[in-house]
């Protein structure tokens, strides 16, 4: 019994091993991509920061202020979510938080007699939303680790067309926002109609003016870059949301690996004390097995042993051979 429990804890122990070697080569993984997702998310930064001041600055030059993408569409009943989530999991609480805050918002606007318009970006939320029976308008997949612009572009497409059309609206932007390696924040921000007022997500400080020539014109120039504008916000938040995930796979793996060596360490300790107890059996039953038969010594069997000796068998046996009847 011991013996095999001791057979299953060391089959236990090398699986625990093997799930250590697997989450710790994870873990290291996700910290070298954590480091390139934030470097590309810096980089792109200051297009968006250019841009979000060029866009301040058309408006206060008397830029048409009732473009499509910067009204409200009051006769539309539709709000559209567009839900960043990964592709893959093991990624700690990625997932499932902005994953609640999404749904929630959506509920709330269920709740004020709204229709709704589901964009997914990420296995996982297409995957959430399906099971739950939610209409997915639009879904893409293979974005979330390495975003690039394109992407974004694809992402704009299906709510930009629809809103300046006044089918939509609202477009709300739910993601993962990566303020550093060790805090990442959930948001849902609008997304359309565009709120030019710069609300620190972009990271512009530069102070708009509106004494500038332009040319050809201002309403020119913002038909030109707020489509442009919308794909760079796409963009921001697809690289936010990557960096994101790394570094929440990375602390969710570093547990992990934790977990597995506090677990071995557990095991190891049962394993042992099973194997001395075992060693402590046998050495009892050895022991009291010697005082057994040390105490059964000169019992009435040891006398009738010694009785049957061979020459007495022999002498028993002729005895009988000579006393025999005749077979005749």
């Amino acid at each position: 019994m011991a013996g095999g429990q001791e057979r299953i804890l060391r089959r236990r122990i090398k699986s625990v091993e093997s799930t250590k070697k697997i989450t710790r080569a994870m873990e290291l993984i996700s910290a070298t991509r954590v480091v390139k997702a934030q470097d590309r998310a810096a980089a792109a930064r200051p297009y968006s920061e250019e841009i979000t001041s060029v866009i301040l600055d058309l408006v206060n030059a008397g830029a048409a202020k009732d473009h499509p993408l910067l009204r409200d569409n009051p006769d539309a009943n539709t709000a559209a979510f567009i839900v960043v989530t990964s592709d893959r999991g093991l990624c700690g609480g990625y997932n499932s938080t902005v994953i609640r805050m999404a749904e929630r918002e959506l509920k709330a606007r269920q709740e004020e007699g709204r229709d709704y318009s589901l964009i997914v970006v990420g296995t996982k939320g297409e995957q959430y939303f399906r099971f739950r029976n939610y209409r997915i308008d639009a879904s893409f997949a293979g974005v979330a680790d390495q975003p690039t612009y394109e992407d974004a572009r694809r992402v704009a497409a299906a709510v930009r067309e629809r809103f300046e059309s006044g089918t939509l609206a609202s477009v709300d932007l739910a993601f993962t926002r990566y303020l550093n390696s060790a805090t990442q924040e959930a948001v849902v921000r609008r997304f359309l109609p565009l709120k030019v007022e710069d609300d620190g997500s972009a990271g512009t400080g530069a102070n708009p003016v509106g004494d500038l020539e332009y040319e050809p014109s201002p309403d020119g120039i913002l038909d030109e870059i707020l489509p442009r504008y919308v794909e760079s916000r796409i963009f921001s938040a697809l690289l936010d949301a990557s960096a994101s995930e790394h570094a929440a796979r990375q602390r969710a793996m570093k547990a992990a690996t934790d977990n597995a060596e506090e677990l071995k360490t557990k095991l190891t300790r049962i394993m042992n004390r099973a194997r001395q107890d075992s060693i402590t059996t046998e050495i009892m039953e050895i022991v009291g097995g010697a005082e057994a038969l040390k105490n059964d010594k000169g019992g009435p069997e040891d006398l009738l042993l010694e009785h049957l000796t061979p020459e007495h068998l022999f002498a028993q046996h002729l005895d009988y051979l000579v006393h025999q009847p005749s077979a005749h």
